[in-house]
């Protein structure tokens, strides 16, 4: 038996948590920048806020509604995302971190005679301990937990938030209710072809007439997913990856930049946290890219994307050798492009090998004194809780250069803003 668990409205809920004055009000969370709505209260929804809605656009709304706006707060989403599902492995040792508020369960070898209350023990004990509410859906594939998820979520009053699809009526029952787009797997062009085909529920995707066509158009993993609707477990829980196989840091910025020296400071940066990156997960890096994006409304030509990428004849996790090569390909983009104005930039390495694997070159080596420099970096900052020390070429006041002018407190990740309660 799979399970999903998913957290409800998590980042309006993970507000909550420190600030319980907000219940029962509506709250909207805001992308980078300050950008567009990316998670809303049940009150928030109820108010006419809609999902992606530019934060401009709603200002009236916000205003009239007295609807709380919150700016993303990824450090304290992310440390309570991690108490979530550390929770989560007290109940089942088989546990998938499917997204930051996502995750898949697998029962076997376990003895569990009634689910339903099994999944309200669940709920019971996180929203109890961390103050997250959740919703579970059960059934004997991961595809089919997916939508009884979505039924607990739809109809939290019958089901208590928990929902578990354990006969063929249930199955039956529930494909039919679950419209084709929503479908874990059915994208929004896929929705498109499959309704050409008078495909609008799940029930219609698994009828017999239409295996040929999504062998045709879908390949194995249509045929999977068809299995997986019908009853048939043939995806397992993914294992658990401790080496990412590339780490990107891009970024939006509050204004558009075209002046060099501030691009070259936010290149620098991404490329700093870049290397970090790679210290913390033991590995190196071949390849450098950067990036740089263009507003395609304020251009008149098609090209808005722009990007170099250095393969080095070393692997490398230096923060001095990936910055300074960093800069060099933001040189070359940005020659010729000086009157463009950008309103994005990231750093990608790729090519990852891990630090005991990394071969000695004879013509050409990275200096050795880099690997005892970065060491007492990462000990320094560790030490002090904050990244204080930095390159000369980068800001030293700030690592993230974005508008977030309603920011809550990080309230489990820096000590000097810890919740405070005063005690009369």
């Amino acid at each position: 038996m799979y399970a999903l668990v998913d957290c409800n409205n998590f980042y309006a809920s993970c507000e909550r948590v420190f600030q319980p004055e907000l219940n029962g009000k509506p709250i909207a969370v805001l992308s980078n920048n300050d950008g567009c709505v990316i998670s809303r209260s049940e009150e928030a929804k109820a108010a006419g806020i809609p999902m992606g809605a530019p934060a401009f656009q709603i200002k009236d709304l916000v205003k009239e509604k007295n609807i709380k706006i919150f700016s993303s707060n990824y450090a304290l989403y992310g440390d309570l995302s991690g108490r979530v599902m550390a929770i989560l492995n007290q109940f089942t040792p088989n546990v998938e971190i499917y997204s930051i508020d996502e995750a898949f369960l697998n029962f076997d070898g376990l003895t569990i005679v009634d689910y339903h209350d099994y999944g309200l023990q669940m709920r019971h004990r996180i929203r109890k301990w961390l103050g997250i509410p959740i919703c579970i859906g059960f059934a004997e594939t991961k595809a089919l937990s997916k939508v009884a998820n979505k039924i607990a979520k739809k109809f939290q009053d019958r089901t208590q938030g928990v929902y578990v699809i354990d006969s063929e009526e249930k199955r039956i029952k529930a494909l039919k209710w679950t419209k084709i787009e929503d479908v874990w797997g059915i994208g929004y062009r896929m929705t498109k072809k499959v309704k050409l085909r008078n495909i609008n529920t799940a029930f219609d995707f698994i009828q017999p007439q239409h295996e040929a066509w999504i062998k045709n158009t879908m390949g194995v993993t249509g045929l999977r997913l068809k299995a997986e609707l019908e009853g048939q477990s043939v995806l397992d829980l993914e294992p658990i990856v401790e080496q990412k196989k590339s780490i990107a840091i891009t970024r939006s910025f509050p204004k558009q930049i075209a002046d060099f020296d501030l691009l070259r400071e936010r290149i620098t940066t991404f490329a700093a946290v870049c290397a970090e990156k790679l210290r913390k997960q033991e590995s190196c890096c071949h390849t450098i890219i950067v990036m740089l994006v263009v507003d395609k409304h304020t251009i008149k030509t098609s090209k808005y994307y722009f990007n170099s990428a250095i393969t080095l004849p070393y692997a490398t996790n230096s923060t001095l050798t990936i910055a300074n090569t960093a800069v060099e390909l933001l040189k070359q983009l940005h020659q010729g492009n000086e009157h463009l104005k950008f309103k994005k930039a990231g750093v990608i390495v790729s090519e990852l090998i891990g630090e005991n694997q990394k071969q000695l070159q004879l013509f050409e080596e990275e200096n050795p004194k880099h690997l005892a420099l970065m060491k007492t970096m990462d000990r320094l900052n560790a030490k002090i809780g904050e990244t204080k020390v930095k390159l000369a070429s980068q800001n030293l006041r700030l690592t993230w250069d974005m508008n977030q002018k309603h920011l809550s407190n990080k309230y489990t990740t820096n000590f000097k803003e810890i919740l405070e309660i005063r005690c009369q």
